[in-house]
C-alpha cells in the first residue's frame, strides 16, 4: 500500500488549518480509536431496533421495509468508518464530529421501528444530517491538507444530498407511499461508489486516489460483525429468559447458540485472516475496499440478524404447536443461512479467493431443507440449518487441507 505519510503536505488554500489527517504508516496509524468503539455502541441498539421489527411484525412487506432501514444503517455506519480510515479519529475535531453523529445516530436508532409510521421524519433528518453533515466536515477538514480527496467528498456530497432529498420526501409523505422514495434513495445510495460518485462538470473519482488503510478497514468491518453476533446473543439470551425451562426449550437455546458460533466461525476462523492479508497487500486497494467492505458485509450482517430472528421465533415455539413450521420460520431459518453462506462466498471471491464449491453448495442445500417444513418441527430445521453451516465447515478445512498438501508436493 502506498505510504499515507505523503499526504496531509499542504495544497489547497481552504479547509481546515489544522491537520487532522491520519499519517505514518504501519499498525499505529491504522489502529482503530476507542473512540471509533464507542461510536459503534449506538449500532448495537440500531440492530437490536432492526431485529425486534421482524420479531414482532411476520409479513413480507415489514421484511422488505427492514431491508430497507437496514441498508440506511449499514450505509451510515461504512460511510464513517471510510473517513474514519482517512481522519485521525485522536484529534480533538474528528472526535466531537463523531459525537455528534452518535447523538443524531442515537436519535435516529430510537425511530426505527415506526420509521414507516409517526416517526418517519425522526429517522430521516438525523440520518440526512450524519450523511451530508459529516461528508461537508471531510471536505472542510481535507480542504488544506489533501485537496484531491476533498473534491472527492465534494462529488459525494451532491450524490447525498440527492439521495438526502427522496428520504425526507419519502418521510412527508403517508406511510403506505414511503416505500417507494426511500427504495430509490437506498439504489441512489448503493450506485453512488459504484460510479465513482461520477457529478456533471466534475467528472467521476480516480479510484486511485482512495488511498485506504487495509488493515484499519478490515478491523472495523470485522468489529461490526461481532456487534450483530453479538446482538443475536441478546436475542438468544433475552428469549430463553421469557420462555418455561423444559428439555425443548433448551434444545432451541443450544441450536441459538450454536448457529452463533457457526457463522462466527465461517468468517473468522474461514474468511477473515486470509481476507485481510491481501487486502493489505494491494498497491492500490479502493476497489477491493469499496467491494468486499463496504457492499459485501451487508449480505454477512442482514444474515447473522435474520438468524437472530429465526432463533427467537423458534425458541418461542420450537415444536409449532399450531402445526407443521409455518412459512415465516422456515424460510427465516433456511434463507439466513443461505444468505450468509453466500454473503461469504462472495466475500472470498473479492478478496482474492476461488469460489468456494462448499459455501455455494451449503447455501443451496438449507434452500432446499425449506421443504422440509411440513414434515418437520421449527426446532427440528433449526439443527438441520446447523448441520449444513457444520458440514460448510468441515469441507471447507478439507479441501483447504487437500490444496496446502498439494502445493507441498508440488514445491518439493
Amino acid at each position: 500500500m502506498t505510504d499515507l505519510t505523503r499526504l496531509g503536505t499542504g495544497g489547497g488554500r481552504w479547509g481546515m488549518r489544522a491537520d487532522v489527517l491520519r499519517h505514518g504508516a504501519g499498525h499505529d496509524s491504522s489502529r482503530v480509536g476507542y473512540i471509533e468503539l464507542f461510536f459503534d455502541l449506538v449500532f448495537v441498539f440500531a440492530v437490536t431496533q432492526l431485529s425486534h421489527m421482524l420479531i414482532h411484525h411476520t409479513d413480507a412487506r415489514t421484511l422488505l421495509e427492514t431491508v430497507v432501514l437496514a441498508w440506511a444503517v449499514w450505509w451510515l455506519w461504512i460511510d464513517t468508518t471510510w473517513v474514519t480510515n482517512w481522519l485521525d479519529p485522536d484529534k480533538v475535531p474528528v472526535r466531537t464530529m463523531l459525537l455528534v453523529l452518535m447523538l443524531l445516530g442515537l436519535l435516529m436508532s430510537s425511530a426505527i421501528p415506526e420509521a414507516f409510521g409517526d416517526k418517519a421524519l425522526l429517522f430521516a433528518v438525523p440520518f440526512v444530517l450524519i450523511q451530508l453533515g459529516r461528508c461537508l466536515f471531510t471536505v472542510w477538514a481535507m480542504g488544506r491538507h489533501w485537496p484531491e480527496n476533498a473534491l472527492n467528498f465534494q462529488r459525494i456530497a451532491v450524490w447525498l444530498a440527492v439521495s438526502g432529498g427522496f428520504w425526507i420526501a419519502g418521510a412527508l409523505v403517508d406511510g403506505d407511499a414511503r416505500l417507494v422514495p426511500w427504495i430509490v434513495a437506498a439504489l441512489i445510495d448503493v450506485a453512488g461508489p459504484r460510479s465513482l460518485f461520477w457529478v456533471p462538470f466534475l467528472g467521476p473519482t480516480d479510484p486511485s486516489t482512495w488511498e485506504v488503510r487495509g488493515a484499519h478497514m478490515a478491523e472495523r468491518v470485522s468489529l461490526f460483525l461481532i456487534i450483530s453476533l453479538g446482538e443475536s446473543i441478546i436475542v438468544t439470551g433475552e428469549a430463553f429468559s421469557e420462555v418455561e425451562v423444559s428439555v425443548t426449550t433448551v434444545l432451541a437455546f443450544l441450536a441459538a447458540f450454536v448457529s452463533t458460533v457457526l457463522m462466527w466461525l465461517l468468517f473468522f476462523a474461514r474468511s477473515e485472516r486470509r481476507a485481510t492479508e491481501f487486502f493489505a497487500a494491494q498497491a492500490n486497494p479502493g476497489m477491493v475496499a469499496q467491494t468486499s467492505y463496504t457492499y459485501v458485509p451487508y449480505l454477512l450482517i442482514a444474515g447473522i440478524v435474520l438468524t437472530a430472528v429465526a432463533d427467537e421465533l423458534v425458541l418461542l415455539d420450537p415444536l409449532g404447536h399450531d402445526g407443521p413450521t409455518d412459512a415465516w420460520t422456515a424460510g427465516l431459518v433456511c434463507g439466513a443461512a443461505a444468505l450468509y453462506l453466500v454473503g461469504n462466498a462472495l466475500f472470498r471471491r473479492t478478496t482474492g479467493g476461488r469460489w468456494s464449491v462448499t459455501h455455494l453448495l451449503g447455501g443451496a442445500v438449507v434452500l432446499a431443507a425449506f421443504a422440509l417444513r411440513f414434515v418437520v418441527t421449527p426446532l427440528t430445521l433449526n439443527w438441520v440449518s446447523n448441520l449444513v453451516l457444520a458440514a460448510v465447515i468441515v469441507g471447507d478445512v478439507l479441501i483447504a487441507r487437500r490444496t496446502a498438501a498439494r502445493s507441498a508436493v508440488v514445491a518439493a
